[in-house]
């Protein structure tokens, strides 16, 4: 089990909770039922190989934000702007009001500008494909750069959102307080071939499923591998 000390540090107990020939079950089964459940955006854009851009914005867009609401608005935005050029070349308040479904649209309309702005004038327009470099964009953290490195260009790294970090430490295979904590013990401890495939996992799961407060764990195709760290009341 992973967990962190009063400094930050990843410590391992004695006890090293759910194993990874555990986690691997996890992950074979979810993989065996999630195509009848919704796909998160993200990932069925990544599916049909939509370009790295579109996969920022569209995750810039769903930042604390309904996954329904964002499949509604992103499609309607990449038809009047697809480019970093073309975004800067919409009117800021007609970007505002394509995009004012979404939570904190003035503030993600002013990042979306400042990136494509930032993409034009040090990377030719092109949206990187490493995580030091993204981070270093207006408006991206973590979770947003691992995605766009994963879902975007396929290569590895570990995308944690709220459902990524809730289930791993509901499932007993981390033990952390915040999802950057999570990614960190994720990168520690979980086996590489898994690590593209966890967020889409996981989130179809926490979408479906496995709810912040009352999880159905009574209908959960993994209910016996998981600890339920946490949960107090499920159906």
């Amino acid at each position: 089990m992973f967990h962190y000390d009063q400094q930050g540090r990843i410590q391992k107990e004695s006890d090293p909770g759910m194993e990874n020939k555990t986690i691997e079950e996890v992950c074979a089964r979810l993989e065996e039922v999630v195509g009848g459940w919704e796909t998160p955006l993200v990932d069925a854009m990544a599916a049909t190989g939509d370009d790295p851009f579109r996969i920022l914005i569209a995750t810039i867009l769903s930042l604390r934000t309904r996954d329904t609401v964002t499949a509604q608005v992103a499609p309607q935005l990449f038809a009047r702007a697809a480019t970093p050029e073309a975004m800067l070349a919409l009117p800021a308040e007609e970007l505002r009001d394509l995009i004012k479904r979404v939570g904190f649209y003035n503030n993600k309309s002013e990042s979306i500008r400042a990136i494509c702005r930032q993409l034009l004038e040090e990377h030719g327009g092109q949206v990187p494909d490493d995580l030091d470099t993204l981070l270093a964009l207006p408006g991206v953290g973590r979770k947003t750069a691992n995605l766009v490195v994963t879902a975007g260009y396929q290569k590895a790294g570990i995308c944690v959102d709220t459902h990524v970090h809730r289930i791993s430490n509901r499932l007993g295979y981390v033990q952390t307080k915040s999802p950057e904590q999570s990614e960190m013990a994720l990168r520690a401890k979980l086996p590489k071939t898994l690590w593209l495939d966890i967020n889409r996992l996981l989130v179809s799961l926490g979408q479906t499923i496995c709810h912040p407060t009352s999880p159905k764990c009574s209908i959960c195709p993994i209910n016996d591998l998981c600890e339920r760290v946490g949960v107090t009341r499920s159906r």
